[in-house]
């Protein structure tokens, strides 16, 4: 694999992996696009474990008290904020994992990898995410995490399982309807993607061992690299913005690539 395609690839998927409008969609139309076979698991694996990096680099501070909580969860204490917060991502996980299964075990996963499918859900869970941005309150901080809405945010994550819809995007558009801050919106939303990019790419990492030859290690470790450093800038900047912008100019992107898919998928 050519040195141009990794970087154009985790560039995409780094960059698009945290903002909310959808890296799994971009990743799929990109082979088309550019006339290329699909990348393969090995780089898929590879991108994850790089944005993996970068939002844990990102959100030290969180999940570092994440991680000493969770030594104190299993010893069956929550008294610390720590072990809270590592209870409400938990529970924010669990929904999606068990439904990535079955769309996994039934096929279903496959089956909605179409550009019709990515078109309309760039479109209508952008068009969402508009009208959350817009109604939902700026009451909440991050630290009023509360189990309820962790568990309404991580079945709004499920959606996230459709190409196109995102799923940054989808649990932000859950927490700004629940009254987060958009800032604080976006923290929880990236906190929660750790645990579910674990899961996905211990999965996916299964599926591929004993396949991958020193050629496929070397890509993933360069496309790894890539990905890592357009995931933690785009975090930067999307972190920083949200201080002072809304969620809209996501939005209208979203929109206008949905429509554009639109017309591709049914000229």
């Amino acid at each position: 694999m050519s040195l141009f395609y990794l970087f154009i690839l985790a560039t995409i998927q780094g960059i698009t992996e945290f903002l909310p409008i959808s890296s799994s969609g971009h990743l799929i139309l990109l082979p088309a696009l550019m006339n290329h076979a699909d990348q393969g698991q090995v780089i898929d694996v590879a991108v994850h474990v790089g944005t993996l990096g970068a939002v844990i680099l990102y959100f030290w501070a969180d999940v570092k008290e994440a991680l000493f909580g969770l030594f104190r969860l299993l010893s069956g204490q929550i008294d610390t904020r720590g072990a809270f917060l590592a209870l409400c991502l938990i529970i924010s996980t669990v929904p999606v994992v068990v439904a990535g299964l079955v769309f996994k075990l039934t096929g279903l996963s496959d089956l909605l990898r179409s550009t019709a499918v990515i078109g309309w859900t760039m479109l209508g869970f952008g068009i969402v995410l508009y009208w959350a941005d817009r109604t939902g309150t700026e009451t909440k901080p991050a630290t009023a995490w509360t189990l309820k809405d962790a568990l309404v945010m991580g079945f709004a994550q499920i959606l996230a399982l459709i190409p196109g819809t995102s799923r940054s995007g989808i649990t932000i558009t859950a927490a700004r309807k629940l009254g987060y801050r958009r800032e604080d919106a976006a923290r929880l939303s990236m906190l929660m993607s750790i645990p579910v990019i674990i899961a996905s790419g211990t999965l996916l990492g299964l599926e591929v061992i004993g396949t991958a030859d020193m050629a496929a290690a070397r890509d993933g470790a360069i496309a790894a690299g890539f990905a890592f450093v357009a995931a933690l800038l785009a975090l930067s900047v999307m972190m920083r913005l949200l201080k002072t912008i809304s969620y809209t100019p996501y939005v209208i992107y979203r929109v206008i690539l949905g429509v554009v898919l639109l017309v591709i998928a049914y000229s």
